[in-house]
């Protein structure tokens, strides 16, 4: 007698990636991020105050260390392909919830935000573990690497539900330094990574909250539009657009390129870990304290800025332009010096902003951006020429 072997049933399995284009449930994914980031600008905005402004980056943190590691996952596996497109609708409704729960987070709605974070760390381990599954290496940096830092963060945001004050701040700080010391402290040899994928997937998240920049105008534009709020709008596009420019013109490309030609393994996947992961949260949080200053401005554009808006609309873009100094001594082992320069004076300008017009507060902040990109536009003329043509040309035809 004959026995026929019953077939296996089919396993749950994830596709690997294998264009490095963004796709676009990526682009989906991330617009649920971007209520995240005008719900951080609108925390603010309600509590104008450091301990507002310290709770606003806390969340901040918290949510962009969830959507980075959605970057690294989307860049090892296909997120349009098998299971790994409904775990990750699953991971928007959590996503979204998080958010949701943004303007109550240290109130009533800490305990749900806890447990909608939860959930969507699980499912991007989950999916790791999935797509890992005939991989040891990058199994063991997710068990090792962000499976027990994500756990303690979450453990400690569902116990900071419970407490106030300082102490629940403080839980808070912990939780992040948890979340984002995991795969600096537990290494980086089993990570992997597709660059030119995950370098434009942080430069749409930049394009993004850059967005919430002009979204801060729009809504701090109330009542009519006068010649001041045409002036202040019209100013603040000129300083959107210089923090686009100074990311996109060159300092993009460069780190794009650099990334692509590292040594595959720990070299390409620390350079990825430090440069976007970790530097572009800064650049992130340096436009969303813009957003603030931004708002607050159009909102009565004769009136000087309290401190803390005025401390939000230079000290953001300086953040953001210190960022950019950390990402070049990162990337290329120099320093920006006229950059660096820009961001000290800008910390030093606060304590005048406080007792000029915001119009004006906001003219010398673009007209500051404004001459770092002719400066550096003609003193970097051939080196800029070289980097937005030859090597963006040698990229096409590798």
């Amino acid at each position: 007698m004959t026995t026929v072997a019953s077939p296996r049933s089919p396993r749950v399995s994830a596709v690997l990636r294998q264009a490095e284009r963004v796709t676009p449930l990526e682009l989906f994914f991330d617009l649920v991020f971007v209520l995240a980031i005008t719900q951080c600008t609108a925390l603010m905005a309600a509590h104008p105050t450091w301990t507002g402004v310290a709770q606003a980056m806390l969340v901040l943190g918290v949510l962009w260390w969830s959507w980075a590691a959605y970057a690294w996952l989307t860049s090892v596996v296909d997120p349009e392909e098998g299971a790994v497109r409904i775990v990750m609708f699953a991971a928007m409704a959590a996503l979204l919830v998080a958010a949701l729960c943004v303007p109550h987070v240290f109130d009533s709605t800490a305990l749900l935000f806890a447990c909608a974070y939860g959930a969507v760390r699980a499912a991007h381990i989950a999916l790791f573990l999935l797509a890992a599954r005939d991989d040891p290496a990058l199994r063991k940096s997710i068990v090792a690497g962000i499976g027990g830092s994500s756990a303690l963060a979450v453990g400690l945001l569902l116990a900071a539900a419970a407490a106030d004050g300082g102490l629940q701040l403080a839980i808070w700080a912990i939780a992040l330094l948890l979340d984002f010391g995991g795969p600096y402290l537990f290494g980086s040899e089993g990570w992997k990574l597709a660059p030119g994928h995950f370098a434009e997937r942080h430069g749409l998240i930049f394009l993004i909250a850059l967005g919430e920049s002009i979204v801060a105008i729009g809504v701090g534009a109330k009542g009519d539009v006068d010649a001041g709020v045409v002036v202040a709008a019209t100013l603040g596009m000129a300083v959107a657009a210089a923090m686009w420019w100074l990311y996109f013109d060159v300092v993009a490309l460069v780190a794009e390129r650099r990334l692509a030609t590292a040594a595959v393994g720990r070299e390409q996947n620390e350079m990825a870990r430090d440069s976007y992961s970790y530097l572009h949260f800064p650049m992130v949080a340096g436009v969303i304290l813009l957003a603030l200053g931004l708002k607050k401005t159009l909102g009565a554009v004769e009136d000087p800025l309290k401190l803390v808006p005025a401390a939000a609309i230079l000290g953001g873009p300086a953040i953001y332009l210190l960022a950019h100094v950390a990402f070049r001594l990162r990337n290329v082992h120099t320093l920006n010096k006229q950059r660096l320069v820009s961001a000290v004076a800008l910390v030093a300008f606060i304590p005048a902003a406080v007792e000029l017009p915001s119009l004006a507060t906001l003219a010398i902040l673009a007209g500051l951006l404004t001459a770092l990109i002719a400066y550096e536009a003609v003193r970097f003329a051939e080196a800029r020429d070289r980097v937005r043509h030859q090597l963006v040309r040698e990229a096409t035809t590798d």
